[in-house]
């Protein structure tokens, strides 16, 4: 049994979604945290070394960090093809995907809440447009970030466009408009936002 600490309408919200899509088996211990507008506060029952969220315990084993749940969880129930296994094509660029998240799009995108641009050249990250540039042309060539296959890197990307999509964070475009909508309109990731409480 899998479980997840999770906080409402956070980044664990998307883990729900991936455990959803993965069909496993697993509990929600919600726990509290800082939020951006000062409420909240670290749980002393959360096992995340910062307080934050997402975590997961498996098996005597704590993982956190949503890139590294994502490629723990869809490795170990690979039933649901949500995430290519070793030796598959698409292994590499799915890999790839879960670290451009976790070490380009999310830094950009803070960056940008923060009005703070990206130094260049020491950053490992760039600007926001140059990471909405790159996710469009890779959405030009098939539905999903790793062509016509929906995998757990749709899910931290399709997350994180559903929040911000139409925002000043994220200007809404039709194919990022429909990328969203084809995330959203999945039975896991509904199934997922009814227990988000």
């Amino acid at each position: 049994m899998i479980t997840l600490y999770h906080a409402p309408r956070s980044r664990s919200s998307r883990v729900i979604w991936l455990l959803e899509e993965l069909e496993a088996s697993y509990q929600i211990k919600q726990v509290t945290i800082r939020r951006g507008d000062g409420s909240g506060a670290p749980d002393p029952s959360n096992p995340h070394p910062h307080g934050k969220v997402p975590a997961i315990e498996h098996n005597g084993s704590l993982i956190f960090e949503s890139a590294a749940i994502a490629a723990y969880l869809t490795d170990a129930f690979p039933n649901n093809g949500v995430g290519p296994v070793v030796g598959e094509p698409t292994r590499g660029q799915y890999l790839t995907w879960l670290a451009y998240y976790a070490g380009v799009a999310e830094p950009a995108f803070v960056s940008k809440f923060m009005n703070v641009a990206p130094p260049r050249g020491t950053a490992g990250w760039v600007a926001v447009d140059e990471v909405m540039a790159h996710v469009t042309r890779t959405l030009e060539s098939g539905p999903y970030l790793l062509g016509s296959k929906f995998s757990a890197a749709d899910i931290l990307f399709g997350s994180t466009f559903a929040l911000f999509l139409g925002q000043p964070l994220l200007p809404k475009t039709p194919p990022l408009e429909a990328y969203v909508n084809r995330c959203v309109e999945r039975s896991a990731y509904k199934l997922a936002a009814s227990k988000d409480s």
